[in-house]
């Protein structure tokens, strides 16, 4: 840490700064205006100017072009970029020479105090007639100033990539923006925000594997969450009636472009209401989303065309062979939906060929029709063997009540009635447990205290989950679940001394 030349350099201007009585890590800031607040102030100057209003504003230096007994530099805060005057005769004596030109560099972050006036080129700056140092940077920003466009630095260094990488930035202020309206959305309906455990006794709320822990105080092994709708119900059964949260869930599986270990997502709750209700809010909500963040109704994403007004409902046979293009006689034979996935190079390892023909379908649908769902799609009617959680369909005893939204070719929300049968629950976790023990490791655990809750008696209820992460990635237009995670699951290095390294191969 800090042998290279370049942080050494840095090092020598900190202390020469230090040697001359001027701390270059401050402790405070006079900071009076943001820098957009300074430039909506001063956007009618002209050509006027009044030197006697002074405003103090701050940012960090990202360019710094040093003109004889003047300089040109622009700075950058939270909210913009401004340009600056720095002339020698308006600063202490000796100050512009012998502290602003060799201490002085991009990447530092400064205060400055001036008026604001308009450049000959037109540019509104502002005229120092004062600077500070407040913290001065010990490692070189990449050369460019396009940014660093090196994928794997960027996701290590993700405060790299937000100094560098305005439109990064915008992506992640974006984020915020969603979680905030997700928030205004479902209160203004008089949904009740809610918060459950992290940490679960068993891996329970979705088929997936979890990630282990343990409880010191209590000597007993943990799950992190892979879903909290087991909790959730509990409080429907407790007595209310429309509840959400936004959670941070945890799946010990594989990492792609849609998938990360810790993701978020928002599930959410409705008794004495059903599925095609919630279809309904579901619609709702992502207009509501498109209006408040001026998207309007089609949006680009991986260069698709997405119209969110047309919303398409089909089930999820009737896609297989109307949207897959999967001839019909072949969806109910176990043996030639083996023989298709075969042709199309599935491999078809033990724990497939001994799978329901429910799965089966689930698996004719992943590799035929998932990614072809391009506008907002409903999937409907599943298999039960794939809903281990949802109410059975009245009329067909192998089918639950359950929806999917596709959307861009990938699954963005799933729902269905819930199940309240505790009888039906049971032995729905007892199929669950045999197929874990015939290997499969994603299946759902029996969680005899959620019978009990069931027992009590828990209203109709339709319950929905919607992944945030892969809404921001379509509301954003970013294919890779790591460009909207600040700080993404990444392997390792062995090198520990190339985490800081921001060579020429790294930028623009």
């Amino acid at each position: 840490m800090f042998t290279d030349k370049y942080s050494l350099q840095h090092i020598d201007k900190a202390n020469l700064l230090k040697e001359n009585n001027i701390n270059p890590f401050a402790q405070d800031s006079k900071r009076e205006l943001s820098i957009s607040e300074f430039l909506d102030k001063h956007k009618d100057i002209g050509d006027s100017r009044d030197e006697s209003k002074l405003f103090t504003v701050v940012g960090r230096i990202k360019f710094f072009r040093i003109m004889g007994k003047a300089s040109f530099l622009k700075i950058q805060d939270g909210s913009g970029l401004l340009q600056i005057y720095v002339a020698r005769d308006n600063l202490q004596e000796g100050f512009y020479n012998n502290i602003f030109k060799k201490c002085f560099e991009i990447g530092d972050i400064i205060e400055v105090r001036g008026y604001g006036f308009n450049t000959n080129k037109g540019e509104l700056s502002l005229h120092v007639d004062d600077i500070r140092m407040l913290t001065k940077s010990l490692n070189s920003l990449p050369e460019k100033f396009h940014g660093i466009t090196d994928k794997e630095l960027r996701y290590r260094q993700r405060y790299l990539d937000l100094i560098m990488n305005e439109d990064v930035k915008k992506t992640f202020y974006t984020r915020s923006k969603i979680i905030s309206l997700t928030r205004e959305f479902f209160e203004k309906r008089e949904f009740l925000e809610v918060e459950t455990p992290m940490m679960h006794p068993i891996s329970g709320g979705a088929n997936a594997k979890a990630f282990k822990t343990f409880h010191n105080a209590l000597g007993v092994e943990r799950f992190l969450r892979i879903a909290p709708e087991l909790y959730l119900k509990r409080l429907i059964v407790g007595g209310f009636e429309n509840i959400f949260e936004i959670n941070r869930n945890f799946r010990n599986e594989g990492m792609d472009l849609t998938h990360n270990p810790e993701f978020t997502s928002i599930e959410f709750y409705c008794a004495y209401k059903n599925y095609e209700y919630l279809m309904n809010l579901t619609k709702e909500y992502l207009l509501f989303l498109l209006d408040r963040l001026n998207l309007g109704t089609k949006i680009t994403f991986d260069e698709m065309e997405i119209d969110f007004s047309q919303f398409k409902t089909i089930t999820m046979l009737d896609s297989i062979v109307e949207i897959g293009g999967v001839d019909k006689n072949i969806i109910d034979d176990k043996q030639k939906i083996l023989d298709l996935l075969k042709q199309n190079d599935i491999y078809i390892d033990e724990k497939l060929n001994n799978a329901s023909i429910g799965k089966l379908q689930g698996e004719l649908f992943d590799v035929f029709v998932e990614d072809k769902l391009i506008n907002p799609t409903f999937i409907t009617n599943y298999p039960i063997e794939l809903s281990p959680l949802a109410r059975k369909d009245d009329n067909d005893e192998n089918k639950v009540q359950r929806f999917e939204l596709f959307i861009g070719g990938y699954e963005v929300a799933n729902a269905f009635n819930e199940l309240n049968d505790p009888i039906d629950q049971l032995e729905r976790f007892k199929m669950q447990m045999n197929d874990k023990n015939s290997g499969d490791d994603e299946a759902h655990e029996m969680d005899e205290d959620f019978i009990k809750a069931l027992s009590y008696g828990m209203p109709p209820t339709a319950g929905q989950g919607i992944g945030i992460d892969r809404l921001v990635m379509l509301l954003t237009n970013n294919k890779s679940i790591r460009d909207v995670l600040l700080f993404p699951a990444m392997k390792p290095i062995k090198n520990n001394n190339n985490t800081n390294k921001t060579d020429k191969k790294d930028t623009k």
